[in-house]
């Protein structure tokens, strides 16, 4: 034993501490746990690496295995006849891995030259903490290959698709256009986007640190390309239209327009058009007026146009008969404080000289035999004041008000189109009505391949070919629109010359229209045209859209090879000319 500091020492061994015994039991469970723990390592061991080894597997792959998406090509756009009208290009797109990408101030030059780009802005595109930027969308696959010879780190490419649209401007507002991810934004590519897109791709591949790829590991899906549409437009037809419109608004100083044709056994949209349009291949520049597809987004009052649709509902009725004499003297018609009147005193009229001669205090005498309750129910099931089934996009249902507001004044008026809203397509197709026998055919986009589709009956077969020949004697000498005629065919249409809503009061700007078809034996095309603010000196509907219509249809008929049913002479009367419907409020 040994003191220290007055303190004894005891050796270590000697230590109370190590005379206390354990039982026995508590060193055999240590062991045991001990050895469990191994067993279930080992197990968990076991299992992943030789039972299931996807786990593991796929956290390793996720370091350098990547899934690259492979573009689908978008679906082609034709016409009826196969001619295309939007196609899908292979283009590629130019991106970066900005931590992985070092560029020296000549590479970057370089590289902002073939992508036509700034330097810096090029510079500070890379300058950022994303882990991923496209550099240049849509470039040609040429100037792609110039990229890649540089070699940049960092710096990759892949393949994409850019619309090119062969007609341009021609069809512009009826196709539409896609944005620069192959998105439809307008038109028939965004109405049938779903159908057109497809379904991408995608493969594996490895890539190094740099975001380069260096092997190809196969592929994992292929992709499915969209499906074409073929619409029911045919291009010849839709030139005549763009065309005829496009001249008549520059011939008439006008401020826009539009024309729609279609065919009166389907319900085909042959041609659709407007003026002002765009190049759906170079959208840099464009406005909001350039965009309006003014046929189906902007309503208009059609004025005399809906004249027929009263009397047509009067005949229905039995309230008149096409030889029951109204008397129109003196030109004028009073109901409560706004008085009516047409542009010439006529006296007695037939009801078929009524719609010949367009007067507006004939039509309103002739509605005011009809309860309001009719009248609306029967523009209700023309398609009037309602979205049509068509499914284009933008498509407006226009304006019409419920029968218990209106007062006597407004159902006159409205009887010869004020006081009501429609698009230029509503009127083409409610126009079917008297082109067919009766019955209101659904519109088609697409090209019907099947049967005709069978239309919703509105108006008897007597009533509706009653109306037919009153609309042939308005295109005819002392009819109101004989400008509208065509050598060799028959046509039956009326005109519409309504004065525009200006802050809410009837101002001296107008909309003058013609809606007809032909050949007035066995219709088969209809012809709606609308231009909107006409100038020079000239805003009636028969001399202003009247020959639009003439040129449009006369072209229409012979491309189709349509025989012709009347004689080739055209009977001319200039003189005649038809002031615009509107009551003095």
């Amino acid at each position: 034993m040994m003191r220290f500091k007055g303190k004894v020492a005891h050796k270590f061994a000697e230590s109370p501490l190590l005379e206390l015994r354990l039982p026995a039991w508590r060193s055999r469970v240590m062991a045991l746990v001990i050895l469990a723990s191994f067993v279930v390592l080992i197990g968990r061991a076991f299992y992943l690496q030789i039972l299931n080894t996807d786990f593991l597997q796929e956290k390793g792959e996720s370091r350098y295995r990547r899934d690259i998406e492979i573009s689908a090509s978008r679906g082609r756009i034709a016409d009826r006849y196969g001619d295309v009208l939007a196609i899908s290009t292979p283009m590629k797109s130019i991106w970066a891995v900005p931590p992985a990408t070092s560029l020296t101030p000549e590479q970057t030059r370089h590289l902002a030259a073939l992508l036509e780009t700034d330097p810096q802005l090029l510079t500070r595109k890379l300058d950022t903490d994303k882990t991923f930027v496209f550099l240049r969308r849509q470039i040609p696959p040429p100037v792609a290959e110039q990229v890649a010879a540089l070699k940049l780190p960092g710096i990759g490419q892949d393949k994409e698709y850019r619309r090119f649209y062969p007609t341009g401007e021609m069809t512009a507002h009826m196709v539409g256009f896609t944005g620069v991810d192959g998105k439809g934004l307008e038109g028939v590519e965004l109405a049938f986007h779903r159908q057109l897109l497809g379904q991408p791709g995608s493969r594996s591949v490895i890539k190094d640190r740099r975001g380069q790829i260096v092997e190809d590991v196969g592929s994992i899906k292929p992709p499915q390309d969209g499906a074409d549409i073929s619409l029911a437009l045919d291009s010849k037809i839709q030139y005549l239209a763009y065309s005829q419109l496009k001249q008549a608004i520059a011939d008439n100083k006008a401020k826009a327009g539009g024309v729609v044709v279609l065919d009166a056994v389907s319900g085909e949209i042959l041609a659709l058009a407007n003026w002002p349009t765009y190049n759906p291949n170079n959208r840099d520049s464009l406005t909001g007026g350039q965009l309006r597809n003014r046929a189906v987004t902007d309503t208009f009052e059609p004025g005399s146009t809906l004249k027929p649709f009263t009397v047509a509902l009067a005949l229905e009725n039995g309230k008149v008969r096409s030889d029951t004499v109204i008397n129109t003297a003196p030109g004028r018609l009073t109901i409560g404080r706004a008085t009516i009147s047409d542009a010439h005193a006529h006296g007695a009229l037939t009801v078929a000289q009524v719609i010949q001669k367009s007067s507006n205090v004939g039509t309103a005498k002739i509605a005011a035999m009809l309860p309001p309750q009719k009248m609306w129910e029967m523009f209700d099931h023309v398609g009037f004041g309602r979205v049509s089934a068509l499914g284009f996009p933008g498509e407006v249902s226009g304006r019409l008000r419920p029968w218990k507001s209106w007062r006597p004044i407004e159902q006159a008026t409205m009887s010869y189109g004020h006081g009501i809203s429609v698009t230029l397509i509503q009127l083409a197709r409610a126009y079917s009505v008297f082109a067919r026998d009766g019955d209101l055919v659904p519109l088609s986009l697409t090209r019907v391949d099947s049967a005709p589709p069978r239309g919703t009956q509105i108006f008897s077969l007597q009533t509706a070919r009653e109306v037919r020949a009153m609309l042939e004697m308005a295109v005819q000498p002392g009819g109101t629109a004989p400008m509208a005629q065509i050598a060799g065919y028959r046509v039956a249409g009326k005109t519409g010359t309504a004065n525009k809503l200006v802050g809410g009061r009837y101002a001296s700007k107008y909309v003058s229209s013609f809606v007809g078809f032909a050949p007035a034996s066995d219709p088969r095309l209809i012809v709606a045209v609308m231009i909107d603010e006409p100038g020079g000196g000239k805003y009636y509907g028969g001399l202003v859209a009247g020959p639009v219509f003439a040129a449009v249809m006369s072209g229409a008929l012979r491309t189709l090879g349509i025989a012709p049913d009347a004689p080739l002479e055209v009977a001319q009367n200039p003189s005649t000319k038809v002031a615009p419907a509107k009551a003095r409020l």
